[in-house]
């Protein structure tokens, strides 16, 4: 829990500043309270070292005596002294640089997204918009945004909301549901198929067959008139080229080999 300022001086409360931060957030508080409680001008200046702390009460006990003429003065030699901790000015492009994550909830993206707005001024809505869409992972929200663009923040912060609230039922429904994943069952559904069970043969129904005392040639020749031999399928890329070798089976030239395919 951070120390707070006393209220000696008929003011509100400050944070003491340890020269970590940007110092025009704290030179601004301190300004702010001390209008409201219509502190003259030496008073603040002596006031001003109470809302100090570690490095930068160290930076204030260096100061010569009598160097500090008003507040102003004092202003800008603390903010000369600890420029270097001045936060970055953003631009409107930083957004593009949030985006959601996998598995993050909208609830927790549209957190982040809209604290990254609040660091950049004077941005347009349009700008805003775009971040926000251009951020989202692929799902029933980016899809809606895609179809139908919003005009305004409200509709899209009202949009937002009702499939926040759609992920919300669902991970009640489902326990095991999390954002960003796909049901289990449909996951694996889609899962590509395994070598082995791409290329398995099917299972032999016997081990030992009688072996045959006659060639399949005459066979074929025994059954081709009948139903239960299916026609031949063509052979693709063969022409008869030897009139030599002549396969009853396909009816064609240039093999000899009878080969039944099912």
């Amino acid at each position: 829990m951070r120390e707070k300022v006393p209220r000696n001086f008929n003011g509100p409360d400050i944070d003491f500043y340890d020269g970590t931060t940007d110092p025009k957030h704290h030179l601004s508080n301190f300004k702010s309270g001390m209008y409201l409680a219509d502190a003259s001008n030496a008073t603040r200046c002596k006031a001003f070292s109470t809302t100090l702390t570690k490095a930068a009460m160290k930076w204030f006990d260096t100061l010569p005596p009598r160097s500090v003429t008003s507040i102003d003065d004092l202003s800008r030699k603390f903010l000369i002294r600890f420029s270097i901790q001045k936060d970055k000015v953003k631009h409107a492009p930083s957004l593009l640089e949030v985006k959601q994550e996998v598995g993050e909830p909208l609830r927790d993206y549209m957190k982040r997204f809209n604290k990254a707005c609040l660091e950049i001024q004077d941005m347009p809505t349009e700008t805003v918009i775009m971040g926000l869409v251009n951020g989202l992972r692929e799902g029933l929200f980016s899809q809606s945004i895609s179809k139908r663009h919003s005009t305004s923040l409200n509709d899209v912060q009202e949009r937002a909301e009702k499939y926040i609230n759609m992920e919300k039922n669902a991970r009640l429904r489902e326990p095991n549901w999390r954002p960003g994943h796909s049901h289990p069952s449909k996951e694996k559904e889609r899962e590509p198929k395994k070598k082995e069970e791409v290329g398995a043969k099917r299972p032999r129904r016997y081990h030992s067959y009688t072996p045959l005392r006659v060639s399949i040639v005459d066979i074929y020749r025994k059954i081709c008139h009948t139903e239960k031999l299916p026609h031949p399928r063509p052979i693709k890329n063969k022409r008869g080229e030897s009139r030599n070798e002549y396969c009853e089976y396909h009816k064609l030239y240039g093999h000899s080999q009878m080969i039944v395919t099912t």
